[in-house]
């Protein structure tokens, strides 16, 4: 199967000198066509770090990244229209405008991405009705609960078609019903879009429904 993220010797340092903290530490990774991946860890062992390096959000003091079978010249591309075409992030605490309603939310990214305002529209619309919000289209964030705000977050990373969507602890703000509810959803999403997710967590729950688990510790990958 084709991998669509690759990292070869992947290490990300913070700090210089004695302060020097090796977050991720010469890691290879690799993440197949359509798998459900999660990357699980204590607290500070470089999960997130790890993914912020595969989006292209933080770029390596050293290694290779490979996207969609493309190495990324990471010195001199535009990393920024690579996170616009391949990448989607959904984020622990959500980052919705809290000025914009759902609709305009997940129009925002396709807005970046140039898509004319009514196509955006209609895309924006139709993923809101997937994720089960065909009657908060018009709400913002304060009117939304934590479950709401988390399928408007997957509807806005999948609005540019992404190749693969990275999820930081999308559970985290849930309870146990409405993190079953979401895990359900992104099985749903994932065979609907055919799209690679990673998801990092500490919810030993949900490893059932992962394809793989990648361990990690102390930056490094311990297991895969």
């Amino acid at each position: 199967m084709a991998a669509i993220v690759e990292g070869i010797g992947l290490t990300k340092r913070f700090g210089t000198g004695d302060a020097t903290v090796v977050a991720v530490d010469a890691v290879d990774i690799r993440i197949e066509e359509s798998e459900l991946v999660m990357l699980m860890g204590d607290s500070g062992c470089g999960k997130t770090t790890l993914i912020s390096l595969l989006g292209c959000i933080l770029t390596p003091d050293d290694g290779e990244l490979r996207i969609d079978d493309e190495r990324i010249d990471l010195a001199n591309e535009d990393l920024s229209v690579i996170r616009r075409e391949k990448i989607g992030f959904v984020f622990q605490l959500f980052h919705l405008l809290p000025y914009l309603t759902a609709l305009e939310n997940v129009m925002v990214a396709m807005d970046i991405a140039s898509t004319k305002t009514n196509a955006a529209e209609s895309r924006a619309m139709e993923l809101l009705m997937q994720v089960g919000l065909s009657d908060r289209l018009h709400h913002r964030p304060a009117q939304l609960s934590g479950g709401e705000k988390q399928r408007v977050s997957f509807a806005r990373a999948l609005a540019n078609r992404p190749k693969i969507i990275f999820a930081d602890e999308p559970t985290a703000n849930l309870d146990s019903r409405q993190s079953n509810n979401l895990m359900n959803l992104i099985q749903e999403l994932r065979q609907e879009h055919q799209t690679t997710i990673a998801i990092v967590t500490h919810h030993e729950g949900l490893k059932e429904n992962a394809d793989r688990v990648i361990q990690m510790k102390d930056g490094r990958i311990v297991t895969a």
